[in-house]
């Protein structure tokens, strides 16, 4: 467990505006304390304390030289897959020097190897694609997103609806109570682009994950792992932009390869502190 005066790095990811895209948290530890269930407690503690959508933990891997192990924590679970505290984690890498400008990062995960790479002022991640497979949708799920769907499918993390329109995406204000109840980690809201946009969007979609302590995730790069495939199969195109239209807001470029998603964001540091409390 890390102690007096330990840096912490708030980073928003998939934007290049201060202010937009999601933000992370971001602890680069040196070493693991003796206990490893007192220092999973001390990560929980600190997410909880930083109250993002995710903080993410960095420890050098004693293997795979210069490479990483991650772990993502919400305010109140550890999860799977999040994209951008990888994006914030990569970028707080190179930032501060842990890694050369132009190596590549690799992250081991629960979720196995992730690598992010620097292309000009853009970050592109190496991500497992997740596959949506059509299903019955939960009998209340149209009341708790808040609007009809012309598709639901699930995948092994969430439901993803395909809904009307653009208008209809940037519209929905569900019921998290009900939300809740859902046996997923979250629900993506997706559709088309169908209005003219400065950034070329072709789709539109919105998280939310009440149950996983988060009511409505800025930016989710996990849920463009399943998005990616899931418009190549609609439209034939395999690279797409995609934008996620929470208040925050924020871009995502997605490239679909076989069971790969490579995504691409931006970043911007945005604040940097010590943590003094153990």
């Amino acid at each position: 467990m890390p102690g007096s005066g330990f840096p912490i790095t708030q980073v928003d990811a998939f934007t290049s505006i201060p202010f937009h895209g999601n933000p992370a948290a971001v602890c680069v530890l040196k070493h693991a304390h003796e206990d490893p269930a007192k220092h999973e407690a001390w990560m929980r503690n600190v997410a909880r304390e930083m109250n993002l959508s995710e903080t993410a933990f960095l420890l050098p891997d004693p293997v795979d030289h210069g490479a990483y192990q991650l772990r993502w924590f919400t305010p109140t679970v550890e999860i799977d897959l999040c994209g951008h505290a990888t994006l914030a984690s990569a970028h707080v890498l190179w930032e501060d020097g842990h890694l050369a400008p132009h190596a590549t990062a690799r992250f081991h995960t629960r979720s196995g190897l992730l690598t992010c790479s620097r292309l000009g002022h853009w970050i592109e991640m190496d991500f497992p694609a997740t596959f949506v497979e059509a299903c019955d949708p939960p009998t209340q799920l149209a009341e708790a997103i808040g609007a009809e769907f012309t598709f639901v499918g699930r995948s092994k993390f969430d439901y993803l609806v395909e809904v009307a329109d653009e208008q209809t995406v940037r519209a929905l204000n569900p019921n998290h109570h009900l939300l809740r109840q859902l046996p997923v980690r979250g629900i993506i809201a997706t559709a088309l682009a169908n209005t003219p946009n400065p950034g070329h969007f072709d789709f539109i979609s919105r998280f939310f994950a009440p149950g996983s302590g988060i009511d409505e995730d800025p930016v989710t790069g996990s849920a463009h792992c399943a998005l990616a495939p899931y418009w190549a199969s609609r439209t034939g195109h395999h690279e797409m932009i995609g934008y996620q239209a929470s208040p925050r807001g924020g871009t995502v470029r997605v490239r679909h390869q076989e069971d790969r998603v490579f995504l691409a964001g931006q970043a911007v540091t945005v604040l940097r502190g010590e943590l003094v409390g153990e």
